[in-house]
C-alpha cells in the first residue's frame, strides 16, 4: 500500500459515510492520482481547466471530475465538455454562459453556487446580500442544461478555529435558506462543498457533504 492509499484509508476511517471526498489533484501527476483511484476515490478536483482536460485523458473514464477553481468565461467550453460538476460558479453571467454552452454540447452539467464567506478579499463568490436578493427559483427554472446542486465556499486561511467555524456555519445557513425558499422541490439541491485539508473536520461538524482535500492525501506539493 502506498502512502497515498494509506492516507486515504485513514481519512475514510474518520469521515462519516455520507460525506464524500474530492481528491484535489492540482499539480499532481497522473501516477499519483492513480494511487487515489486504486484506493477507491472516484471524485477528483482540479483548479485549472487545462489541467483537468489533460488528466482526464490519462485516467480511468469512471472518474467524476470537479472544477473547483475560478472559471474564466473563455474556458467555459472546455469545462463543460470535461467536467462532471463545476463547483465554482460565482456569478449569474457565468452560470448563463455554462448553460448556453451545455445546450450547444447537448449535455447536462451539475453546478454549485460559490459564496464568498471568508474575510480574504482574494476569494471569489456571490456575497451574502446576493444570496438573499436573487430569485434563485426563477434562475433555476430558466436554465435548460444546468442543474444547481448546492453551494460551495472556502473559509479564511487562519488558525482561528472559531472564525473558520463561523464562516462554515454561514455557508450552511445560506444553503438551508436557499433550499427552503427556492429549491425545496429539487432533490438535486443537496450539496454543501466546504472543508479542505486544514479544516475539514470543522466543515463536517457544520454540515459539509463534500470535502476538497489534496495535501492530506498526497502530501506537501513539490511545485505550484
Amino acid at each position: 500500500m502506498s502512502g497515498i492509499e494509506g492516507n486515504i484509508k485513514e481519512l475514510l476511517r474518520q469521515l462519516p459515510p455520507d460525506v464524500r471526498v474530492v481528491a484535489v489533484t492540482k499539480t499532481r501527476t497522473a501516477g499519483e492520482a492513480m494511487h487515489a483511484y486504486r484506493a477507491g476515490l472516484r471524485i477528483f478536483g482540479e483548479n485549472r481547466v487545462q489541467e483537468l482536460e489533460d488528466k482526464k485523458r490519462l485516467l480511468p473514464a469512471d472518474i467524476s471530475w470537479h472544477l473547483i477553481g475560478h472559471l474564466q468565461t473563455n474556458k467555459v467550453r472546455i469545462a463543460v465538455a470535461d467536467a462532471t460538476m463545476i463547483e465554482s460558479v460565482d456569478s449569474l453571467r457565468l452560470l448563463g454562459k455554462i448553460d448556453t454552452e451545455a445546450v450547444k454540447q447537448g449535455r447536462e452539467i451539475d453546478c454549485l453556487l460559490q459564496f464568498h464567506i471568508a474575510s480574504e478579499e482574494t476569494k471569489s463568490g456571490f456575497d451574502l446580500a446576493e444570496a438573499e436578493s436573487i430569485d434563485w427559483r426563477s434562475v433555476a427554472t430558466s436554465l435548460l442544461a444546468v442543474r444547481i446542486c448546492g453551494v460551495m465556499g472556502m473559509a479564511t486561511f487562519t488558525d482561528d478555529v472559531e472564525k473558520v467555524r463561523k464562516e462554515f456555519k454561514t455557508l450552511a445557513l445560506i444553503f438551508n435558506r436557499l433550499r427552503d425558499k427556492h429549491f425545496r422541490d429539487k432533490a438535486c439541491f443537496r450539496e454543501i462543498s466546504m472543508g479542505m485539508t486544514g479544516d475539514w473536520r470543522i466543515a463536517v461538524e457544520e454540515g459539509s457533504t463534500m470535502i476538497r482535500v489534496g495535501t492530506l492525501i498526497f502530501g506537501e506539493r513539490i511545485n505550484e
